[in-house]
């Protein structure tokens, strides 16, 4: 991997993170379009995670340090909502499901389904926000959804914080507490997928293979892409809340769309 490309693919990750878009789907995408090697998507796609971690934890670090007081309810809501995710994880862990989505022969073509999916949850529930009279505190009605809205969303394209958010909002959650949650709900799954795939990555040995291979180069490609999705997510992250508070999901709808019509198109003329 080049510089030039790590930068680009850290931009990527760190605004499409946390705004509804997906930013394993977005990272699919170009990491086909600029031709990253896959031998090392997942790797470099965990490194970026990170960094969009490590911008979550800095926003919300009071709501961090508040889950380990008393009574520790939100903390609890947290576990049990992360339960769905990390069934899902260990499973695609196993069936190399990213490998599907980085070098596929029908890559674009799951990718625009799954594109089309968000924008048709994000629409729907923008029309319901906005059609409703009041909403519900956080509780099991509204973690339970978004629990498992954030174990489908393991598929490039389905937005984790779109499905998420969408999931809790439709099943009356208030917005705000509903948005806050589901940036916390990031950090057991980031963490979890890091750990699961680093461990996978040093039993099997090729962890250190693709550092030997990418040399001091890859290393340095590596890092930068880290700093750069990191300060890309606190960005998205106070764009998203703003467009939370209003509800106003169409515009991500519409390019969700139009992304998922470049998908075909670059299909079609042999791109991916």
């Amino acid at each position: 991997m080049k510089i030039w490309q790590a930068v680009v693919l850290g931009l990527v990750q760190g605004l499409t993170e946390f705004l509804p878009v997906s930013s394993s789907g977005h990272l699919s995408f170009f990491g086909n379009v600029l031709n990253v090697s896959t031998q090392n998507a997942q790797l470099v796609a965990l490194i970026l995670h990170l960094g969009t971690l490590t911008a979550v934890c800095a926003v919300f670090f009071k709501d961090i340090a508040a889950l380990f007081k008393k009574p520790f309810t939100t903390l609890g809501y947290l576990i049990i909502a992360s339960v769905p995710a990390a069934v899902f994880g260990v499973i695609s862990s196993l069936c190399d499901l990213d490998f599907w989505f980085y070098d596929w022969e029908w890559a674009a073509v799951l990718l625009a389904v799954c594109f089309m999916c968000t924008a048709a949850l994000l629409l729907c529930t923008e029309i319901c926000v906005k059609r409703r009279n009041k909403a519900l505190p956080l509780k099991f009605k509204v973690i339970i959804p978004m629990g498992l809205a954030q174990a489908v969303a393991i598929f490039p394209g389905i937005s984790r914080s779109g499905a998420t958010i969408c999931a809790g909002s439709l099943a009356g959650g208030n917005a705000e507490e509903t948005a806050k949650f589901s940036f916390l709900m990031s950090i057991p799954v980031i963490l979890g997928g890091f750990v699961l795939e680093l461990g996978k990555g040093l039993a099997d040995g090729s962890l250190k293979a693709d550092l030997a291979a990418g040399g001091a180069e890859y290393a340095a490609a590596i890092a930068l892409g880290f700093i750069v999705s990191a300060v890309a997510g606190l960005v998205a992250i106070k764009v998203m809340l703003k467009a939370i508070k209003k509800a106003n999901y169409k515009w991500f709808s519409l390019y969700l769309v139009l992304l998922a019509v470049t998908c075909i198109v670059l299909k079609c003329v042999n791109v991916f």
